[in-house]
């Protein structure tokens, strides 16, 4: 015989919810990502935002607990962004962008992970939101081998070890000094952020603040379609996420390409990079 039901009887309470902004400037991906981190019973996705600025002001108004922001956007980008929101929210970086000195400063700014598109499943995403609200990071292949390189770096820097290490005890040798760079403070307004220039909405390899400028790129003639899309190949996106970025058919992708090709006198996406980049060989004194 079954025992009916005790009405009276305690049941636990629902998790928590996690409550997530996402920004991203394609309304797509911010779509996706909504209706896969909705679809936890633990997570609830409070606002949306397609810019820096966006994001800042949609932080301090819903006080997430984790902040998903992509890297390329107009108006005020995600690096820009990125040391007034950590603030507020754990911040895990969520982009297409892959090069290493973007993971390098994403990290310095305060990111808590970096995770690449296409390089992790849905349910690592949810695991990743999850533990980066516990403090505890996540990378994806990509960005952990850009940390790794990092530290190689720093490692073969000449810091000497802490004495009785690496020397069998023979030489006293001062500890390591491992200062980060400065990170100005942020401003205390949304009306101050709004007045940051973006350091990489046009450019993906533009720094400034101390960092090298970006090329001349005026003499490759490239309009402005051609411009945004050579800015995704050097990010290392194929022709399809291209396209799906842009709202095109690869059809249309594969005729810029073709065109950009041309002008930037490459025959490879990984020459037209390095020419648009500024990092081929005689790339300062025009295209060869």
């Amino acid at each position: 015989m079954t025992t009916p039901p005790n009405p009276f009887e305690y049941a636990p309470p629902p998790p928590a919810s996690l409550r997530v902004v996402v920004v991203d400037d394609n309304p797509v991906v911010r779509a996706g990502l909504t209706a896969l981190l909705t679809g936890r019973e633990d997570i609830m996705v409070v606002a949306e935002a397609a810019d820096g600025r966006e994001a800042y002001e949609a932080a301090r108004a819903h006080r997430p607990d984790v902040i998903l922001l992509d890297v390329r956007m107009p108006g005020v980008d995600g690096i820009s962004a990125l040391p007034h929101l950590v603030g507020i929210a754990p911040v895990v970086m969520l982009t297409y962008s892959r090069e290493s000195e973007i993971v390098q400063e994403a990290l310095r700014r305060g990111a808590g992970g970096y995770l690449v598109h296409g390089e992790f499943t849905a349910d690592q995403l949810v695991s990743a939101v999850r533990d980066i609200k516990e403090g505890r990071p996540h990378f994806t292949a990509t960005a952990a081998g850009a940390l790794l390189s990092q530290l190689r770096q720093r490692a073969g820097s000449g810091h000497p070890l802490p004495e009785g290490l690496g020397a069998g005890g023979a030489t006293h040798r001062q500890p390591p000094q491992f200062g980060l760079p400065h990170i100005p403070p942020p401003p205390t307004s949304a009306e101050n952020l709004s007045h940051l220039q973006p350091d990489m909405a046009q450019s993906s390899s533009g720094w400034t603040s101390g960092r090298p400028a970006a090329p001349d790129r005026s003499r490759f003639q490239l309009s402005a379609r051609e411009a945004e899309i050579m800015d995704l190949i050097a990010s290392g996106m194929n022709n399809q996420q291209i396209a799906a970025t842009c709202f095109i058919s690869e059809k249309t992708v594969k005729n810029h390409i073709n065109r950009i090709f041309a002008k930037l006198h490459s025959t490879s996406r990984s020459e037209a990079a390095a020419k648009w980049l500024g990092t081929a060989p005689g790339s300062g004194r025009g295209v060869g």
